[in-house]
């Protein structure tokens, strides 16, 4: 079967020289991609940064939400210091260092005990009394204070506001709009860089598709006839539109993904060890595990997947060949057999797709397992290093994101290797198109038939063909052709004859032998030279998809309505086409008010524009009924008159009136003449025509 275009699952044939030659083709985009890789790149690298800086914003906030431990300590000093204590009381060496083991030994003492050690001071612009000082001891002395618990907390509300005002929590504003300042331009930054980037390659895609397509037109108008010959139309017009969106559009987002994605991964990674090689491991070998699990899934699931299109297929195929038939299975009683086969399929078809859609359905589950799982590792060690005072919380805050940071670009990377191998294979089927042998050069050809000044005559002089070196078609075709005859070209399937006419039109090269127009070989003859001298009435009607007046004036300008509505009504259509909504302004299209057959005149009017004085009618009557068969028919000879026609028919009824009747079979012409001389010699002709009318 024709491939039209290509899936994400094909793989290129040549991977590297398909890429290369294809960012050769780049050259005008070489300076904009660079700079868009460099931007994705910055991107990457300030989205690393910024969690880090997300740590110390954390921390900053996470700190002023706690009682000031260091106020208090130095709280504690500031009053041991302006106290009498020293005077009476000999501490030791341990409760000299820790201003608390003093506050314990004393807080026995009674209140006025006490007070009579302290006197009233300021600290931090706070005046302390000595019922204020009193009053701490017996709070401070029955705590920890390093840690901050809910007790703590509780008893820290029942000091005097004095020293409450001193180790209440205070949140360091200038330090916090400093650190979110410094995120928020880390964020914005890679942002607008990310934003750049996407734009330029946009840009690159869409002008680098652009290119392509204005490539592959001029291509199309060089390539031989025998290329479209050779190749599905659908097969072309998809190396057309499909592969050519898919190097676009892929392009444009692939590398730069790949890029950014690399850069994001190695740099998260560096980032990790860079804040604490602990926790950085922790992420690593937790998503290692998660991924593990994830590729033995797929690996498994793999062969379900292709089972299923295997035997989707095979049902499909089925379905279609049995109700394609369906009156014969019926006619044959095969109906049991028919349903027992489709029962087989349809049950393999439900095992493979039950075991598919399992497994593609936990999936997504399992990559959430992943990320969760991370998540709890990172949160459970690091909560042991806080615990430790090996790391402050606002790391755990950044390895949240690190994890998030290192497990997608992953994915990302492994789906845009996926995306360059279509890009790749797309490319490929570009190139192949776009390096077919193109039409022989015809720089040094100078000779030229000006059409008003062309007689008609045309002479095939031994003409010798062949679609390639191995077999000859048309073996030695000789004949003269008068101006003003109209000459038939009969034979049976494969005898030559559109051949013959793809000769004439040089569409096709001769091997041997020539082909002169008013004595001039068309050797001597630019192509469009030649295109100019001819009207062409094909079998296929073609129509594009605009009114009956562009239609009819296809490449002819200056052309009045006048002049359209004279062809128009010395081919019959006149009336018809006023019938229409809009007459000449009608669009053509899917409209289906207009028959095949009106169609069919409406390209005969169209010849009737063009003027030219040579005519070739191919088949122009076999794909209509009998009865527009005869409007066809008489248009052809209104269209016929002054001109030098070839007519290939196999409808040998309507080349009856021909001057001459070229006989071919096998690439030769083995008879030729008028229609009723060559029924009376009783021949080859006469037994081709009897044979259509044999009952």
């Amino acid at each position: 079967m024709p491939r039209h275009g290509i899936n994400a699952e094909e793989k290129s044939k040549d991977f590297k020289g398909s890429m290369l030659r294809l960012f050769k083709m780049l050259d005008k985009w070489r300076f904009m991609m660079i700079l868009a890789i460099l931007l994705a790149m910055f991107s990457a690298v300030l989205s690393t940064i910024a969690p880090n800086k997300l740590a110390d914003v954390t921390d900053v906030i996470s700190d002023g939400i706690k009682p000031n431990i260091a106020n208090l300590e130095s709280f504690s000093k500031e009053m041991m210091k302006h106290s009498t204590i020293a005077n009476s009381y000999v501490p030791s060496e341990e409760e000299t260092s820790n201003p608390k083991k003093i506050i314990s030994s004393i807080s026995s003492l009674s209140d006025e005990e006490l007070a009579a050690y302290f006197t009233e001071f300021t600290f931090q612009n706070e005046v302390v009394s000595v019922d204020d000082q009193v009053q701490f001891i017996r709070v401070i002395s029955s705590f920890d204070a390093s840690q901050v618990t809910e007790d703590f907390l509780e008893k820290v509300s029942s000091l005097p506001k004095s020293i409450q005002h001193i180790i209440e929590p205070k949140m360091d504003e200038e330090e916090l709009k400093k650190r979110s300042i410094i995120l928020g331009v880390i964020y914005i930054i890679s942002s607008i860089f990310g934003y750049l980037e996407g734009l330029i390659m946009a840009y690159v895609g869409i002008g680098f598709s652009k290119k392509l397509r204005s490539y592959i037109s001029s291509k199309i108008n060089v390539l031989p006839l025998k290329y479209f010959d050779t190749h599905e139309t659908g097969d072309i017009l998809s190396r057309v539109t499909n592969d050519v969106d898919t190097i676009g559009i892929n392009m444009s987002n692939t590398i730069t993904s790949f890029v950014s994605n690399t850069t994001l991964f190695l740099g998260s990674i560096i980032m990790m060890f860079v804040t604490n090689w602990v926790m950085a491991l922790t992420a690593i070998a937790s998503s290692i595990i998660g991924f593990g699990l994830s590729f033995l899934l797929l690996k498994t699931s793999q062969k379900y997947f292709t089972r299923r299109q295997k035997e989707l297929g095979e049902l499909n195929g089925h379905i279609e060949e049995i109700y394609s038939g369906h009156n014969v299975v019926k006619a044959y009683n095969g109906e049991e057999s028919a349903m027992a086969e489709f029962d087989r399929i349809n049950n393999q078809l439900y095992h493979s797709n039950r075991m598919s859609q399992f497994l593609s359905g936990i999936m997504q589950p399992i990559m959430g397992f992943i990320g969760n799982f991370g998540y709890v590792a990172v949160c459970v060690v690091g909560a042991l290093l806080v615990m430790n005072h090996k790391i402050s919380f606002g790391v755990i805050v950044a390895f949240m994101i690190y994890i998030r940071m290192f497990t997608n670009p992953l994915s990302r990377i492994a789906q845009a290797m996926t995306t360059m191998q279509s890009i790749a294979a797309a490319a490929e089927r570009v190139f192949e198109f776009v390096d077919e042998k193109e039409f022989s050069s015809e720089d040094g050809i100078t000779g030229y038939l000006e059409k008003k000044k062309v007689k008609g005559n045309i002479e095939f002089d031994h003409v010798k063909f062949g679609y390639d070196s191995k077999k000859t078609i048309i073996k030695d075709f000789s004949a003269k052709v008068k101006s003003g005859q109209k000459i038939a070209i009969v034979g049976p399937t494969g005898a030559g004859k559109t051949t013959m006419v793809n000769l004439l039109m040089k569409f096709y090269d001769i091997q041997d032998g020539d082909i002169r127009i008013d004595g001039e070989s068309i050797r001597n003859l630019r192509r469009d030279n030649i295109h100019e001298l001819f009207i062409m009435v094909l079998q296929d009607t073609w129509l594009f998809d605009g009114t009956i007046r562009e239609n009819i004036q296809y490449n002819q300008k200056n052309v009045t309505d006048e002049t359209i509505w004279n062809a128009c009504k010395t081919v019959g259509i006149d009336h018809f086409i006023k019938t229409l909504p809009g007459a000449l302004d009608a669009r053509v299209g899917d409209n289906e008010a207009i028959s095949s057959g009106q169609k069919q005149l409406i390209t005969i009017a169209r010849g009737m524009i063009e003027d030219a004085p040579f005519l070739i009618l191919d088949e122009a009557t076999s794909n209509v009924d009998t009865r527009t068969e005869e409007l066809v028919q008489k248009a052809m000879d209104k269209l016929t008159e002054g001109r030098t026609s070839f007519i290939i028919a196999h409808r040998l009824s309507t080349i009856k009136n021909a001057d001459l009747i070229l006989v071919m079979n096998e690439g030769n012409i083995v008879e030729q003449g008028k229609h009723e001389n060559l029924l009376a010699k009783g021949g080859f002709y006469a037994n081709l025509y009897n044979s259509q009318f044999q009952k």
